[in-house]
């Protein structure tokens, strides 16, 4: 008896041996086939650094409207502050940082 590899490249996990006894004793071997990998776009590979990406984004904006609130309080703070005082002197130098109202 010759000796006889699997067909083609279909089944290379199968050994020979096994492969012998059953053609030998004419046993069916049962070859099973799984469907090729999906080709398409690998979604989770794109979404997490899209998802990184809208993260840092939606921060970036929430810096920037965190200090522009900072930066408006601030600004109100020191017109308050510039209205109760009045005039502010320093060595003879009158700085007057409202109009009065009359």
């Amino acid at each position: 008896m010759a000796h006889r590899d699997p067909p083609g490249h279909l089944a290379p996990h199968i050994p020979a041996d096994d492969w012998n006894r059953a053609t030998a004793t004419g046993t069916p071997v049962v070859i099973v086939v799984h469907p090729a990998t999906h080709t398409g776009i690998p979604w989770r590979r794109v979404l997490v650094p899209l998802a990184v990406a809208g993260a840092a984004g939606l921060g970036g904006w929430g810096l920037v409207v965190a200090v522009c609130a900072l930066l408006d309080a601030t600004a109100h703070a020191v017109t308050v502050i510039a209205t109760a005082a009045g005039p502010i002197g320093v060595g003879g130098i009158t700085l007057r940082l409202t109009r009065t109202k009359h």
